[in-house]
């Protein structure tokens, strides 16, 4: 039954990364774009975590970890490019 439940979860949150792609390119802002790029890092987590309780192995959760904290710094690098111009002062 789990098997069922993972492979049906994994297809919705492949779809709902389809849904972010389609308004990351056609967002009309550029805020759009980065909370597009942000909710698909989000699904880029979700799906690895489920592949790791599919697979019933931990070593997936490392790797969620690490895109969680990519994810994180990512997007306040670019927000803060957009604001102030600059990255680094």
């Amino acid at each position: 039954m789990l098997s069922y439940a993972a492979i049906f979860v994994s297809t919705l949150i492949g779809f709902s990364l389809l849904l972010n792609l389609w308004r990351f390119i056609k967002g009309p802002h550029m805020l759009d774009r980065i909370i597009a790029l942000d909710t698909m890092y989000i699904n880029a987590i979700a799906l690895i975590i489920l592949l790791g309780i599919f697979l019933e192995t931990t070593l997936y959760y490392e790797g969620a970890l690490l895109i969680a904290m990519l994810g994180f710094v990512s997007t306040s690098a670019v927000c803060k490019f957009i604001l102030r111009g600059d990255i680094i002062e």
